[in-house]
């Protein structure tokens, strides 16, 4: 027992002393995580679903973007989602079917993309900034508002003038929702779950970098 609970602290140890230097680390080394994160959301790009009634299939991207923020924080979280952009633009292949181009940001997806950087910033910000967001709890309400409203938001924006502008198919409220979001919902709802789960055993349940609720929660320690 006491080995088991060596080891947990030792675990618990290292996860705070990460989070601690986190910030000051070298430019380079957060650029070197924040392609990683990209290449990660790039690969999570290739397992989709395809439907045959959207233009917009399933895939694993959101789980990434979540992972991204809890990871790097809202600063390098949301560049690593902008590296993703914009290398995709410029001709890495890693964006979903391995394509890549401008063509593929201003189609249906991609609102669904912008809205990575907004995700990414959110769960950032809220994790390094509240020791209470990183509970399973707080966590999952967090990653479930950030997915459908940051990432769904813009993306089902864009989707619908994709569809009266350039496929000219003029569609109502419940008929985008059938097309951009219905069908997406339990496997958002469990990749929220899952990252969230993740980024709870991730993140130190102590203060590392003056949290606005230090003090408050100081004696609370969230295993």
């Amino acid at each position: 027992m006491q080995t088991v609970t060596a080891i947990l602290e030792n675990y618990r140890n290292a996860r705070y002393r990460f989070y601690r230097s986190r910030t000051q680390v070298g430019t380079l080394n957060k650029l070197l995580l924040a392609l990683g994160m990209a290449i990660l959301t790039g690969l999570m790009a290739q397992l989709r679903i395809s439907l045959p009634w959207s233009p917009v299939p399933i895939t694993a991207q959101t789980f990434a973007v979540l992972l991204a923020g809890v990871l790097l924080g809202h600063t390098w979280g949301g560049i690593s989602m902008a590296i993703y952009i914009v290398l995709g633009v410029s001709g890495v292949p890693w964006f979903t079917g391995w394509a890549s181009g401008f063509a593929h940001l201003a189609g249906p997806t991609g609102g669904y993309i912008w809205g990575f950087i907004l995700a990414a910033l959110f769960i950032g910000y809220m994790a390094d900034r509240y020791v209470r967001a990183r509970s399973f709890t707080s966590m999952f309400v967090l990653m479930l508002l950030a997915n459908f409203v940051l990432i769904f938001g813009p993306g089902l924006a864009q989707l619908y003038l994709w569809l009266n502008l350039v496929k000219g198919s003029a569609i109502d409220l419940p008929g985008l929702l059938y097309m951009g979001m219905l069908p997406f919902i339990a496997g958002d709802v469990t990749k929220a779950a899952f990252a969230a789960m993740l980024g709870t055993a991730l993140m130190p349940k102590e203060p590392y970098n003056n949290e606005s609720d230090a003090d408050k929660w100081q004696n609370r320690r969230l295993r």
